[in-house]
């Protein structure tokens, strides 16, 4: 059995705000017993070198934290700090831990907040759940299916049916994981469950829950508590999922 937890969008960028939101999130994590930390995007909120100086200081643990790209992430900057390489290429990454593979989809495209996987990605994808032998979590940070929310619906991932086709066909995948809805959410993706992990920085209200007109300048929820996700794969690769708060 693992015990991943899930987290996203903690949208550093220099504040005191941010930087206690994560550092709460952080401090409750590293007080579980879990396997390892995935940070589904939106690490940095500007792309700049000293916000990801700030996540390299911040998102570290005993246990493995596994990140990749958001909307609001620099390529190039996350690569130099966080990677340690340079390039402005899509930041896919291949990593396996205990009994699962996780592979991590970059679904950005520099200098929009939609995403799409490049044609490079969903080749590199597809070879990855070919070979695979043991079960894989997909991760990447746009949500490829509807949320029922206009406002996040429209910047959600371009070619979700190109997805699908490759998760369709690869019977080793337990999930697909992602972030940038700033709001926990559970659905069903090409056969397979969809997480979308709560935003750390912020909680997108739902049209739902308001009278008010949302818009992107009032949507965000300040002060509602950054939540978590904890992912249980079980050793028949079937996962569980529970969301908590992180206590103050």
């Amino acid at each position: 059995m693992m015990i991943i937890a899930h987290i996203s969008d903690t949208h550093l960028d220099g504040s005191e705000r941010a930087l206690a939101r994560t550092r709460r999130v952080m401090r409750y994590l590293r007080g579980c017993d879990i396997d390892l930390i995935l940070v589904s995007g939106d690490l940095a909120d500007h792309g700049e070198i000293s916000e990801y100086e700030q996540v390299k200081a911040e998102l570290v643990a005993d246990v493995p934290v596994l990140m990749l790209p958001g909307n609001h992430d620099n390529r190039s900057a996350y690569r130099t700090v966080l990677l340690g390489t340079d390039g402005d290429a899509p930041i896919n990454q291949l990593h396996r831990v205990g009994g699962a593979l996780f592979a991590l989809c970059d679904s950005t495209i520099p200098g929009r907040d939609d995403g799409r996987l490049a044609p490079g990605t969903l080749e590199w994808l597809r070879g990855v759940l070919a070979e695979a032998d043991v079960p894989v979590l997909v991760a990447l940070h746009h949500h490829p299916i509807r949320l029922h929310n206009p406002l996040v619906d429209g910047i959600g991932l371009g070619n979700a049916d190109e997805f699908a086709a490759i998760v369709q066909q690869a019977p080793g995948v337990a999930a697909v994981l992602c972030g940038h809805a700033h709001a926990a959410a559970a659905g069903s993706f090409a056969g397979r469950p969809l997480l979308a992990a709560p935003g750390v920085v912020s909680t997108t209200r739902l049209p739902w829950t308001t009278t008010d007109e949302l818009t992107w300048a009032n949507t965000a929820d300040l002060t509602d508590p950054p939540g978590v996700m904890f992912h249980v794969l079980d050793d028949e690769g079937s996962l569980t999922t529970h969301v908590r708060t992180a206590p103050e």
